[in-house]
């Protein structure tokens, strides 16, 4: 089979980027981001961007850095994004390996999302507007189940287009050109991945994680912002405004991350049950990871 892209996915905390560095220089491959915080400017340790892992392996990378985080990012940009990365790296005779965590994005492309502009009616949006904040993220959770932050957002109009975003989003348009990914899943037995992601959370702390969120707020970027951003940006935005001690930030963020990564897999699941295929294997299992990888390409 003839494939257009590779993609490296999985949970938080399970070597993704590492792996797809190491793969990219097999393969003459160049990296597409999918991680919907890493685009940002300036959040870099909470976003876990490991760009050490390409530019000591001389490898272009896209979709990194490319917004302010006073901006708006969404699943549009994206998709126009990328589209111009793969070009790209296709126009160059490279393979594009896509990585990253966000499960909407990933699957945007691998199962060929179509994404007309939003067109909702005054009565959809009045009638949203007639619920509830709690009703509303409700809502939003059962459409986009890993997002970082949904049951934090405070913002009732930002929740209802959220919503309005996410019900325009619809599959498979044969009008696209249909891109044929072979998708490696990266994964731990559950113990394992717990104890990554609070080894990894102690290391960015260590490494300056709540002086970057400082300079954010520094920059302007308001709380409301961060909760936004959610998990690291938001604990820690709370602890630096007095609204949290050190102790219960660590216990409540390291709690929250876990939480994610269970909703990663979830959607994950959920590509799988909607005939995507996924060829999973141990994070600590590179060589295999290699030899199936050369073997399909």
């Amino acid at each position: 089979m003839q494939y257009d892209l590779l993609t490296i996915l999985g949970p938080t905390a399970t070597g993704k980027t590492k792996i797809a560095s190491m793969l990219a220089t097999e393969i003459n491959g160049e990296i597409i981001s999918a991680d919907s915080r890493q685009v940002y400017k300036g959040m870099n340790i909470g976003t876990g961007k490991d760009l050490k892992e390409f530019n000591e392996r001389n490898i272009n990378y896209y979709l990194i850095d490319i917004a302010e985080p006073s901006e708006e990012y969404n699943l549009f940009r994206f998709k126009h994004d990328f589209n111009t990365a793969y070009n790209k790296i296709k126009s160059e005779g490279r393979l594009p390996v896509m990585v990253g965590g966000t499960g909407l994005y990933i699957s945007s492309i691998v199962q060929n999302y179509s994404l007309p502009e939003i067109a909702a009616s005054e009565k959809e949006r009045r009638k949203l507007e007639e619920l509830s904040e709690e009703e509303l993220r409700n809502i939003l959770l059962e459409l986009k189940p890993d997002q970082h932050n949904i049951t934090d957002i405070s913002d009732k109009e930002r929740i209802i287009t959220a919503i309005l975003v996410e019900r325009s989003v619809s599959k498979k348009d044969e009008r696209n050109v249909l891109i044929n990914s072979l998708n490696i899943g990266i994964r731990f037995e559950r113990e394992e991945i717990k104890k990554r992601i609070t080894d990894r959370l102690k290391q960015r702390l260590d490494e300056g994680m709540i002086e970057e969120v400082g300079e954010l707020i520094k920059k302007g970027i308001t709380f409301d912002k961060l909760i936004f951003f959610g998990l690291e940006y938001k604990y820690a935005g709370l602890y630096i405004t007095g609204k949290m001690n050190y102790n219960d930030m660590l216990q409540k963020l390291n709690s929250a991350i876990h939480s994610f990564a269970k909703r990663q897999m979830t959607w994950f699941r959920k590509m799988e049950r909607e005939s995507v295929i996924i060829n999973w294997f141990n994070g600590d299992d590179y060589s295999h990871i290699l030899e199936f990888v050369k073997s399909e390409l």
